[in-house]
């Protein structure tokens, strides 16, 4: 059997107009049980729930024939499939695949039914002053939702089926409200995540955030030192901080990701971060791409070039694959195109994403083209604090203020034109639009619009782009 063939045998099955149809009505809300259809017969299917209306049980019968189908496929163990269908946010991520497979068909990459990710921007009132901040924060917007408003945001996610929100900022903890909307959004099925800078995490405000639903901690550290982090976030003792609380987090049992922007006054520093991370308990480090937005188009010339971060993509690779506690990823796309340029036919590699590292037989090493790549618009939006939304929260053009389609957002998700243009990595620009990676890796298209005002314009930081990134140093230059 070819590599292609199981996704290919699935692609024949169920995209056609007859299969969709039958997965548009799966997805359809049930009044009576208060989910989607296709929710409800997960939780038939998996034994987390036992009754429900009729419809909600035929629709379990034909949910369980496509996990069936879909196991022998891709040669997956469909009692495995089951156990994991015992968690509440695998129901809501594989509810979004099949509402994306009727929605948008099988394409390369791969589209879901909503959002897998919101990130949220909860206030722009901030307790640092961090230099590459794609906020410019410090003091709230004065027109930020309300905690009435957010709620029925919130509403409105759950109702599409987005699976996780991730309160960012600004500095979150801020916002005096944040425990109440994280329960609000936890006790709907919703997985919490914050992303903040660590500061005024202590025990008993980290107990706060655990009770309140948050399970997810991202927390920023952008040196391996004092020197290093409290110069770059503005404020002394930011780093022993920050430290302290991956300490805590990790300790009372939350998923600690570390989070650090590569520039090229601490990229030299990541290994070293990565070590004193593993050593705090986190779970994950990440590393951030530098995006020139916000704050962030002072310091320009602190971006790596394309030999910097292809010598540092490899670096990372070899962290993912040394055998360490913590894992690695990062929000470069080329991390993709690096690691199966380095594994070439091996017959189990690891496919890094922006949520995960995949670990794929050769055997489903095409699967890689359907989940692989930049998310912006297609497996995650930002929001600003007063419900404007953009692709990603790295990438500052208004596409649609969220109060004013929620009662028309599966809609909105579904035709958006800019969301669109994203999603076809076919008619990205030189070189991105030619590379034979663009479905796996398709460039930053924040990147692209940082530095070109172009979504569609080739991601300068990949050593592939290497004229790109040439042309725009000579325009720099000359002007």
């Amino acid at each position: 059997m070819s590599i292609a063939e199981p996704v290919e045998m699935f692609k024949f099955l169920v995209d056609n107009k007859f299969s969709r149809g039958i997965l548009k009505k799966l997805n359809e809300y049930c009044e009576e049980d208060k989910k989607s259809r296709l929710e409800i017969a997960l939780e038939l299917y998996s034994g987390v729930r036992e009754d429900a209306c009729g419809k909600c049980k035929l629709a379990s019968k034909i949910v369980s024939g496509v996990i069936d189908l879909g196991a022998r496929s891709f040669g997956a163990d469909k009692e495995e499939i089951k156990r994991a269908m015992r968690d509440a946010y695998w129901r809501r991520g594989l509810s979004s695949v099949v509402k994306g497979i009727a929605t948008f068909g099988v394409r390369r990459p791969f589209v879901p039914g909503a959002p897998f990710l919101v990130v949220w921007d909860v206030t722009y009132a901030c307790n640092l002053r961090c230099k590459h901040c794609y906020a410019n924060a410090g003091r709230p917007l004065p027109d930020e939702l309300s905690t009435e408003e957010a709620k029925r945001v919130i509403d409105t996610f759950d109702r599409a089926g987005v699976v996780t929100i991730a309160w960012s900022g600004g500095e979150p903890m801020v916002r005096p409200d944040i425990y109440e909307l994280s329960r609000y959004a936890y006790e709907k099925g919703i997985y919490v995540a914050m992303a903040t800078n660590g500061t005024l995490i202590n025990e008993n405000t980290a107990q706060k955030l655990w009770d309140s639903g948050v399970r997810f901690l991202q927390i920023s550290l952008d040196g391996a030192n004092p020197r290093t982090h409290d110069e770059f976030r503005g404020v002394d003792g930011a780093w022993e901080r920050a430290t302290n609380a991956i300490k805590i987090a990790s300790k009372m049992g939350f998923f600690v990701n570390v989070a650090m922007t590569a520039t090229k006054d601490n990229w030299r520093e990541i290994p070293s971060v990565i070590d004193l991370s593993e050593k705090l308990g986190a779970r994950w480090f990440m590393m951030y791409n530098f995006i020139p937005t916000g704050r962030g188009i002072f310091i320009e010339d602190w971006d790596l070039s394309p030999d910097e971060r292809e010598e540092l993509l490899k670096m990372l690779y070899r962290e993912l694959r040394s055998g360490r506690k913590i894992n690695v990823l990062t929000t470069a796309p080329q991390f993709s195109r690096v690691a199966l340029m380095t594994e070439g036919d091996s017959e189990n590699f690891i496919f890094p994403t922006h949520f995960t590292n995949a670990e794929l037989g050769r055997k489903l090493k095409s699967l890689a083209e359907f989940i692989g790549g930049c998310g912006a618009g297609r497996f995650y939006i930002g929001l600003w604090p007063n419900g404007d939304i953009r692709p990603c929260v790295f990438f500052p053009m208004k596409i649609g203020n969220i109060m004013e389609i929620l009662d028309r957002f599966d809609d909105w998700w579904a035709h958006d034109k800019v969301l669109n243009d994203l999603r076809d990595k076919d008619a990205l620009e030189s070189y991105c639009g030619q590379c034979p990676f663009r479905y796996v890796c398709g460039g930053c298209r924040a990147r692209a619009y940082g530095y070109f005002h172009d979504y569609m314009a080739p991601d300068p930081g990949c050593i592939l782009n290497k004229a790109a990134y040439e042309s725009l140093l000579a325009s720099v230059k000359s002007s």
